[in-house]
């Protein structure tokens, strides 16, 4: 198969801007190969970046600011694209992009995804780059009765194939997901829960915090307070069986202040108690799967703190960087779509149904192409039309 020069775009859940990678794809036989060209991260215009955040669930919005946010995104994404393809791509060329957009809204009711929100409008993007775009990557999956996410699970069960005991991919984002990849197993694949959604929402709320707790520190300085730890893992997503998505739409800050009511804790106590929950959910799932080695990437393998913790919980099993195995950490997401749009571009399924949940596989996403280089015709004929004069 001709090689393809592909860029994925993404943004995850904590909005912190949009990732680009660049990269060449074939497909060798059975064997999918992936020559990483580089990745970007480029911010969000702070206009665009407050509006996506003043929506996100429980906020109400309105259908103009969604109309605004949806064009705001799109010229974003448009506006990396480029840069990557300028920057990123050999003699400044590409084949194709691939665009997940900005996840507004995951629709969950009673464990079943009816239907999942992803804004950017991707003619942005093919007008600013002159290529086709993959977009709209959730859609087919739900509509097959699929979960439409973790989307990851097709790049992590080629990526982890043929080991010799189960391995587990991780990606810790706003939400954290795990791909379990064993060799006498059907893989699976799941949200565990927050990643880094109930930690944002606490720097939110805690005088001087900033945007984050950055390394971890005020939970490093804290200690779990067991009150809090109940009542958060006594939510019910905890213990409902795979495939299962969450997002946002439940662990938000609304959620951690009705957990912190009435709950005596200095704000360092929280933090620690929420790194802890992210750790233990996560290695509880790895562990009642076996698991004996993680590998780990997205935004929270830069919290030293969480790390800490997840290592203890984890072990003997080791946790280490994805960039291990050949992907920066900060980079999977973006390759991961771009590994979706090459499959899509070439009529090959790029859903794992054991893992979303989906009936069958699907191609993921639908493909936008620049306009032809041809005139309008001249005239409509309508056939067999009595009343057209014609």
């Amino acid at each position: 198969m001709v090689p393809v020069i592909v860029i994925g775009l993404s943004s995850g859940t904590s909005v912190d801007g949009i990732d680009a990678a660049a990269a060449d794809l074939r497909l060798e036989g059975d064997e999918v190969r992936l020559d990483p060209l580089g990745h970007l991260t480029a911010p969000y215009p702070p206009a665009v970046r407050d509006a996506v955040l003043a929506a996100l669930p429980p906020a109400a919005t309105t259908l103009e600011q969604v109309c605004r946010i949806d064009t705001g995104i799109g010229r974003a994404f448009a506006d990396a694209a480029r840069t990557a393809v300028a920057e990123l791509c050999p003699g400044g060329t590409a084949d194709l992009a691939v665009s997940h957009g900005q996840t507004l809204y995951h629709w969950v009711e009673d464990g079943a995804v009816r239907g999942s929100l992803q804004l950017g409008q991707p003619a942005w993007i093919t007008e600013a780059t002159g290529l086709p775009v993959v977009s709209d990557v959730r859609a087919a999956d739900i509509a097959a009765g699929g979960q439409g996410a973790p989307l990851a699970s097709v790049f992590d069960v080629l990526w982890l194939s043929g080991r010799g005991a189960p391995a587990a991919a991780l990606n810790i984002g706003g939400i954290a997901n795990l791909t379990v990849v064993a060799p006498d197993a059907p893989p699976v694949a799941f949200d565990t829960g927050p990643g880094n959604a109930l930690l944002d929402a606490a720097a939110a709320l805690a005088p001087g915090t900033g945007r984050m707790d950055a390394g971890g520190e005020r939970a490093l300085r804290g200690q779990v307070v067991p009150e809090l730890m109940e009542r958060l893992l006594a939510e019910p997503y905890f213990a409902r069986p795979a495939p299962k998505t969450t997002g946002k739409e439940l662990f938000n800050a609304d959620y951690l202040e009705r957990a912190l009511a009435g709950v005596d804790a200095s704000w360092d106590d929280v933090f620690a108690t929420l790194t802890d929950l992210t750790a233990v959910t996560i290695a509880d799932a790895c562990k009642a799967h076996g698991v004996g080695e993680v590998v780990a990437s997205g935004g929270g393998v830069h919290n030293h703190g969480l790390m800490q913790v997840l290592r203890a919980a984890l072990a003997p099993a080791p946790v280490r960087g994805s960039e291990a195995l050949g992907v920066g950490p900060d980079a999977k997401e973006a390759y991961l779509f771009a590994l979706l749009g090459f499959l899509t571009w070439h009529g090959i399924p790029s859903t794992v149904p054991e893992c979303t949940g989906a009936a069958h596989p699907v191609l993921s996403g639908r493909v936008g192409r620049p306009g032809p280089d041809a005139p309008l015709p001249a005239r409509l004929r309508i056939s067999g039309d009595a009343h057209s004069g014609v």
